[in-house]
């Protein structure tokens, strides 16, 4: 139990990604810095730059959320977890059915930058297109 309480910036995203797989909101809020931001690439919904903490769990987060069936499973896996100083890169496997009825699964990475034992900045990268027919297209028939 002693490594959950530790800022080793690794173990700061593996906690955090274990907050996001089991809904613990309370984790998820603590996990980022203030001041933190996210980046997501192409020109979605959750696509930008999300600037503050309020921003990246009320907007980015809550609004990759509202694309999901809350009635369906929701699922994240980290899959592999490299980090040097500071910088972590972690790449993980999620999987939900959309709004549309259509199934999400996703290989995604990213780079996190952990300072004082929270987030300070995340730049995600994932197929921007399988997220786009899964969660926002309308029904292709």
């Amino acid at each position: 139990m002693t490594s959950l309480m530790t800022s080793e910036p690794k173990d700061v995203v593996r906690r955090y990604f274990e907050a996001l797989a089991t809904g613990d909101q309370e984790t998820i809020l603590n996990s980022w810095a203030e001041d933190g931001s996210c980046w997501y690439a192409g020109d979605l919904p959750i696509s930008g730059t999300w600037q503050g903490r309020d921003q990246v769990i009320g907007g980015f987060l809550a609004t990759a959320f509202a694309h999901l069936d809350p009635n369906r499973e929701i699922g994240v896996r980290v899959t592999n977890v490299f980090g040097e100083g500071e910088q972590v890169f972690v790449e993980w496997d999620s999987w939900a059915t959309g709004r549309t009825g259509r199934a999400y699964d996703q290989k995604n990475s990213g780079v996190f930058v952990v300072r004082d034992g929270k987030i300070v900045t995340m730049r995600e990268y994932a197929d921007t297109q399988h997220w786009e027919r899964a969660l926002v297209a309308a029904d292709p028939a």
